[in-house]
């Protein structure tokens, strides 16, 4: 069940790295390139939103039927199991937040970039008409 948080946390790194070199000021002359592999990666990146779906159904499943240890009768060693798998359900749910809104960032800035660089091309056209 590890290698699927794996793949998550890969791909919101991926998101972010992409985000941070969209936004990145002084890569006029790579922006192009970029733009164009984050245009064509943000199709199978929509494979993310289901998969957080997924995974965030199998937290609430475990959440529903994790053995509660309320009781006085629960031994520290189960008492401990019982906070680690509670910490460790935060933890993927805030990976799967942070996933979910790196897509939607990286999607918004994508779109952004590509209007900015239309737009600049029309003011190019603009300019050379006069």
């Amino acid at each position: 069940m590890a290698l699927e948080w794996v793949v998550l946390g890969y791909a919101a790194a991926a998101e972010a790295v992409m985000i941070i070199l969209l936004t990145l000021p002084g890569l006029n002359s790579l922006r192009k390139g970029l733009i164009a592999v984050t245009t064509s990666l943000l199709k199978p990146f929509l494979s993310i939103v289901p998969f957080c779906l997924f995974l965030l159904m199998d937290i609430y499943w475990k959440y529903e039927t994790r053995p509660s240890c309320d009781s006085v009768d629960c031994s520290p060693s189960e008492h401990l199991r019982h906070q680690k798998s509670i910490m460790k359900s935060q933890r993927n749910a805030l990976l799967i937040a942070a996933a979910l809104v790196f897509y939607w960032i990286l999607y918004s800035v994508t779109k952004l970039v590509v209007r900015l660089d239309q737009l600049n091309q029309r003011i190019e056209k603009l300019k050379n008409k006069e």
